[in-house]
């Protein structure tokens, strides 16, 4: 699958937009925790790896995601290939093992909303960077990804949003300064 994800820049008002509009999901709390690989530089090739540790409602899960290079030039449209975790100590303990080097943890407050059937809208807050809109879908073929864009940037859009941002909030912390460690 394809994950098919747009990202805009928000405010206070775009989130009550959404959360007037949309059924709340549940509110989620994010430590991403990104890694670079030994012997290939992904801000180079575009892809990333991360242990995220997702809580909510008392609950507590972790997953193990590689994003490949991004798939056209307008979205965040990337394969992703995740696992989840029962252990995610040891399991950066065996990614550091093999030469993987922790770049930085990015620490996140999600709240997720059901938009439709497959398209799920999220409120991000961001330490560092302040407030993002992301709204995502899952395509199974790449014929599919450009309108499976349009769609979502004319829900986006329907919000307020005006301002998109391609790159991640990993590289929007890295270009802000951070590195090896926390942001």
């Amino acid at each position: 699958m394809i994950e098919v994800e747009l990202k805009g820049y928000a405010d206070e008002e775009i989130f009550e937009r959404v959360r007037e509009k949309f059924s709340l999901i549940r509110r989620e709390y994010h430590e991403d925790t990104y890694y670079q690989h030994p012997c290939r530089d992904f801000s180079k090739t575009d892809e990333a790896l991360r242990i995220r540790l997702r809580k909510f409602n008392g609950h507590f899960e972790a997953f193990l995601t590689y994003k490949g290079p991004k798939m056209d030039g307008s979205s965040k449209t990337r394969e992703e290939v995740e696992v989840q975790l029962t252990d995610p100590d040891e399991h950066s303990r065996i990614l550091e093992k093999l030469g993987f080097v922790e770049v930085l943890t990015v620490h996140k407050v999600r709240e997720k909303y059901y938009v439709e059937k497959g398209v799920v809208i999220t409120l991000d807050e961001i330490e560092g960077l302040g407030k993002f809109v992301e709204i995502e879908t899952l395509v199974e073929d790449e014929e599919s990804i450009p309108g499976a864009v349009e769609k979502l940037k004319g829900i986006l859009e329907s919000l307020g949003v005006r301002r998109f941002e391609r790159r991640s909030y990993l590289e929007l912390l890295l270009e802000k300064g951070g590195a090896n460690g926390q942001a």
